[in-house]
């Protein structure tokens, strides 16, 4: 123990999330947004095509998957593989990186699933005191 403080601990880090102008931020958003998110968990499970991407992730529009994959790319999380066939072939598969992002992000996918009774619940409970 440092006895150190979590802040002065956060100061010390090569990159901190909590400051305005720490690029870590932008790899989060794209991390944790909606389309990022579901989009990594989707590719933990294999190599999939645009197509049967778009599938799986159910309701991302084919602009949003696109930008999407193109800022994982970017961020190193996905690689993105073009065969030289007619027509294009491209696959998309998580590099090692974007396999330990996945596998935190599908943690906390199955917390968030499991205790959706809880949260609905909460929210039954919430919407009647408010509507009082």
């Amino acid at each position: 123990m440092t006895g150190m403080t979590q802040e002065q601990e956060q100061d010390d880090l090569a990159y901190n999330v909590f400051a305005k102008a720490c690029p870590s931020r932008g790899t989060l958003e794209h991390v944790t947004g909606r389309w990022g998110g579901l989009t990594l968990g989707a590719l933990h499970e294999g190599s999939l095509r645009f197509n049967e991407l778009r599938r799986r992730v159910d309701g991302v529009s084919e602009k949003m998957l696109s930008q999407t994959l193109h800022a994982l790319e970017r961020d190193g999380l996905v690689h993105r593989e073009a065969q030289p066939t007619n027509p294009p072939r491209v696959d998309y598969e998580l590099t090692p990186l974007g396999h330990q992002v996945a596998e935190r992000l599908l943690a906390l996918i199955h917390c968030v699933e499991g205790s959706m009774d809880d949260v609905l619940a909460a929210r039954e409970e919430y919407d009647a005191r408010e509507s009082s």
